[in-house]
């Protein structure tokens, strides 16, 4: 009698001490998480690789006199011809601007041939470093160099260009999280059909999230890691989308061990024992596949993999202890209509899982070749990829940086407007100089600021910024200048480029090393991790091929992120193998519990195809968030990951591995001990085939 008043009080105590250790958690990081903000950066060295020329050159522009400096171009412009009045207004403009602001150097108007456009190059060091103050200067610039009556006046440059991606990031944050808890909650009530069970994971998802932030802080604080709007939103993508998955894989057992424990502490002490070794591998997984970007030496991508891995163990944590703590305490009362009653069985439904395993299990070898067609075809939409994305189409709406780019472009052909920064020895300036002059392709080169043993050299192409030609004139600067550094926002971007590249060689075996030795210890296979990485690699070939075959036709995007093919395959294959998980380690349990390798993967496919499908939707949905965002990359990135997770969820889950298993039958655990069991009967009969349901249930 009192072990059994003993037990029930441990009972009671534990979900409400999970609870209380929740709260205790979650008030210690409440003040770093409000600081995140603080430490995010978006400047141009945050993103950039961390050898290259131009990371070099803006490193040392830092430490030169004044720091930093914030390069402008304001624009005046008038279709029909500048007139002398327009003129006399754009000289007293940049009169007041000079003496607002600290200036490095006295501008001069440059007016186009044709007579339209006359552009004054502004460049002040009073920033620094500060990008707040950058962006007020910006904006001071802007409010002071105004048009009217038929003329234009914009505000381009590199400066500007910044403050205006720095103010879509910042307006990020607050869009991000209440658009994708939104869609989590949609879909969590379509889901449960339930009128409060939704709001359970949904609230545990936002408390993990603002965990992860107070982390993120401190790594950020402790270890230096860089954090960007962009690692930072892809930090929440994953918080609500990894954590929603794992609570439907937990909510979907514990409402099946109600039905057949009576008291709920022990119904969810035996679904944490039967799912619990599938999150945490998946999860574990997931977080190895982030941990590889650190092998990448762009700054942005290598910042991304602790973020990344911060969510999705905040997320975990969340999801195996507040989330079972919350719903023990609420009783079997919050799956409420639906509520699963001691000792009742569900009600039989049509499943569209059974049908799709009957069809798997009848011509397996069919299917999976008709699956390895169908993905390879997909794949090919990749070559149609548009090239690599300029800096003024990474927006979907046009700000006004870009709108004086497009006029530069227009008024001036026949030479570059945007600078490229040399950064020479101090002692070598006027040699450098005269070799910079000397170089085909170049218009004009003037020495700037010196100090600490370097000289800025700010050097005008003949051809067109980010054009081919100014590439070859900055390719042939770094060739012919040794000991200097070339850069600037076009070097800027030739470095991205090639260290994407770069980073896609060294990343990608990395990632599917990692990923297949976590699968062999997790399945005691070979066979079987090999066959789920494959069929994750041609979802993400698949996946690149559907976006080359919208992006530039229905979006109209002139360009493709050199980023999106190392970031969507990284993001691919740990959270596709993620699903695999969840399929064959209930595979793997059905066949030690005795039943044969077909009947396994067929009752696996019928278990588990509810929720993983509504995980899959879930995982979709969240990233398909980012394509609501008003940077292209984040629109690319969140487009290519969500129908890679459909395709992996609806083809590759539910009709390919399952079909392998079933072709495969025991050789698919080789060498483990499950194909070392006494040999097979004869096939057992596929079950028979069922109409397709109205809605997948996860019940």
């Amino acid at each position: 009698m009192g072990a059994a008043r003993t037990s029930t009080r441990r009972r009671r105590a534990v979900p409400w001490l999970v609870l209380g250790l929740w709260i205790a958690v979650l008030a210690l990081a409440s003040p770093f998480a409000s600081k995140l903000a603080d430490v995010q950066r978006d400047r141009a060295v945050d993103y950039l690789p961390a050898s290259a020329d131009s990371t070099q050159v803006a490193k040392i522009e830092d430490r030169l006199p004044g720091g930093e400096a914030t390069e402008m171009v304001v624009v005046y412009h008038r279709d029909g011809g500048l007139s002398a009045g327009d003129r006399a207004t754009a000289a007293e403009q940049i009169e007041r601007i000079a003496g607002a602001h600290r200036l490095t150097g006295k501008p001069e108007g440059i007016p186009s041939q044709d007579g339209t456009t006359l552009m004054y190059p502004v460049a002040s060091t009073e920033p620094g470093q500060d990008e707040k103050a950058r962006d007020e200067l910006v904006n001071d610039v802007r409010d002071i160099a105004r048009g009217g009556d038929g003329l234009s006046v914009d505000v381009g440059g590199a400066g500007a260009l910044a403050t205006d991606a720095s103010e879509v990031y910042n307006s990020l944050d607050g869009p991000l999280l209440y658009t994708t808890a939104a869609v989590v909650a949609l879909l969590l009530i379509l889901i449960y059909r339930s009128p409060f069970l939704w709001l359970v994971p949904l609230a545990v998802a936002g408390m993990a999230d603002y965990l992860s932030m107070g982390v993120a802080y401190g790594l950020n604080q402790g270890f230096g890691t860089s954090v960007s709007g962009q690692s930072s939103g892809i930090m929440t993508i994953l918080v609500f989308g990894a954590g929603t998955d794992y609570a439907l894989l937990l909510v979907s057992r514990y409402r099946e061990e109600l039905r057949r424990i009576e008291r709920p502490y022990d119904a969810m002490a035996a679904a944490l024992k039967g799912c619990g070794p599938a999150v945490l591998a998946s999860s574990g997984t997931v977080a190895a596949g982030l941990l590889c970007l650190l092998a990448a030496d762009l700054n942005s991508s290598r910042g991304m993999g602790p973020l990344g891995t911060v969510g999705v163990l905040c997320a975990l944590a969340a999801m195996l202890t507040l989330l079972p703590a919350i719903l023990v305490l609420l009783g079997r009362r919050v799956f409420w209509p639906l509520v699963p009653r001691y000792g009742s069985t569900p009600k039989a439904r049509r499943s569209l899982f059974t049908a799709m395993g009957s069809s798997a299990g009848r011509r397996p070898l069919t299917v999976l070749a008709a699956g390895a067609v169908l993905l390879g075809a997909l794949a090919l939409g990749a070559l149609n990829l548009p090239g690599n994305l300029k800096q003024e189409d990474s927006f979907t709406s046009k700000p006004d940086a870009v709108a004086a780019m497009e006029t530069l472009a227009e008024a001036y052909p026949e030479r570059g407007t945007q600078p490229i920064t040399v950064i020479a020895r101090e002692g070598r300036a006027a040699e450098t100089l005269a070799s910079i002059r000397g170089t085909d392709g170049v218009d004009s080169a003037q020495e700037g600021r010196s100090g600490n043993g370097w000289t800025e050299i700010s050097v005008l192409a003949t051809a067109a910024p980010q054009s081919a030609g100014e590439t070859a004139t900055i390719e042939a600067l770094r060739d012919k200048l040794d000991g200097s550094y070339v850069g600037g926002p076009s070097a800027e971007q030739i470095d991205l480029k090639d260290t994407n590249a770069r980073d896609r060689l060294v990343v990608v075996p990395i990632v599917l090393l990692s990923v297949l030795l976590i699968l062999v210890a997790l399945l005691r296979s070979l066979v079987a991790p090999l066959i789920l990485v494959a069929a994750v690699v041609a979802v993400w070939g698949a996946a690149l091929g559907i976006g080359g075959l919208v992006f530039e036709p229905l979006f109209g995007f002139e360009g493709t992120d050199p980023g999106l093919g190392l970031l969507s395959f990284v993001f691919l294959v740990a959270l596709g193998v993620d699903y695999g998980i969840f399929l064959m380690h209930r595979m793997r349990e059905e066949c030690l519990n005795g039943a044969e390798p077909a009947s396994a993967a067929l009752t696996a496919l019928r278990t588990t195809g509810g929720v993983i499908a509504s995980a899959g939707l879930v995982l979709a949905a969240t990233f398909a968030v980012l394509t609501s965002m008003p940077l292209v990359p984040l629109v690319e990135l969140g487009f290519v990951i969500a129908v890679g997770v459909l395709l992996d969820t609806f083809l590759v889950r539910t009709y390919l591995v399952t079909s392998a298993s079933v072709a495969l039958r025991r050789r698919m655990w080789w060498p483990g001990p499950l194909s070392r069991a006494a040999p097979e009967g004869p096939r057992p009969p596929a079950p028979p085939k069922e109409p397709e349901p109205v809605a997948v249930s996860v019940s």
